[in-house]
């Protein structure tokens, strides 16, 4: 049966030093250039993807910002978009200015992508998230929080300590109008969380991606909560070993871990497009 193989990157595909190891490259490039259905679904932005998957081979589009978006990876086109209405970007601003939380706003500020903050309002989660895209053009900041909310937006992140932002987590996981993870950041002791339009996760932008290639089957790889409505769409979902218990609970198996090229090891092993691939 045809089959969509679907991967998360960080902590998955990406090793702990952000980048995919030479023999994950190997594997799965031969494995695309035989026939192999291969993507990726992550949190990250096609800009910070592309940056840490120089290399990969992917021949379909990608799935970036949660499911928010599905790009063509080459050119940057726009295959499907997730945004807020007017109703729902309101009522954002109100519960983060409650609880006095500046965000990262991404959005389209006249049909340009932007990343916005207020620079008053860094913290060291904020300054890192800064430090690691520094030259992207779509950091967008700014001296006030006039013009915070400007643009077409499609996802806020709050850094911050659990704490802080667990009062928020709990106001839009309860409402059925946003998509909302609270989870600790890979490696570091902060945590994110990421707001989102209802329809913006990963499950709802594999289908669509699934139905676009004619696809019979779906099989998933990922290590965090955000990877959990992937895995519950999925044919097979295989944990790495280094995944959050949650999701080793749901998952078809547990793999090697992204130190131990995992998802390319199974894919090796596993793989098949009509027939066996056969990797020498």
């Amino acid at each position: 049966m045809k089959t969509l193989y679907v991967t998360d990157l960080d902590g998955t595909l990406l090793n702990t030093h952000d980048f995919i190891n030479p023999y994950s490259l190997e594997i799965i490039n031969s494995l695309v250039e035989q026939g192999m259905l291969f993507t990726y679904a992550t949190a990250r932005s096609l800009v910070s993807a592309s940056s840490v998957t120089k290399g990969l081979s992917v021949k379909i589009p990608v799935i970036a910002y949660n499911g928010a978006f599905i790009f063509d990876a080459e050119t940057g086109e726009i295959i499907a978009s997730e945004f807020f209405t007017k109703e729902e970007t309101d009522r954002v601003t109100e519960v983060l200015k409650n609880y006095d939380i500046s965000p990262l706003v991404y959005s389209f500020v006249q049909n340009v992508e932007k990343v916005s903050w207020v620079t008053s309002s860094e913290n060291d989660g904020i300054r890192r998230y800064l430090e690691l895209r520094k030259g992207d053009k779509r950091l967008r900041p700014l001296d006030t929080g006039s013009s915070l909310y400007d643009g077409d937006m499609f996802y806020y992140t709050c850094i911050g300590e659990k704490e802080q932002l667990q009062p928020v987590y709990e106001i839009f996981s309860d409402d059925d109008r946003y998509t909302c993870t609270l989870q600790q950041e890979l490696y570091r002791p902060e945590y994110w969380c990421e707001i989102m339009p209802k329809k913006a996760t990963k499950a709802t932008a594999i289908q669509k991606l699934k139905k676009l290639w004619d696809c019979e089957r779906v099989i998933s790889f990922g290590d965090a909560i955000n990877d959990i409505p992937m895995f519950r769409i999925s044919d097979e979902c295989y944990a790495v070993g280094n995944a959050v218990d949650e999701l080793k609970k749901i998952a078809t198996g547990v793999i090697g871990g992204n130190e131990e090229d995992g998802v390319a090891k199974w894919l090796r092993e596993h793989a098949k497009i009509y027939d066996t691939i056969r990797i020498n």
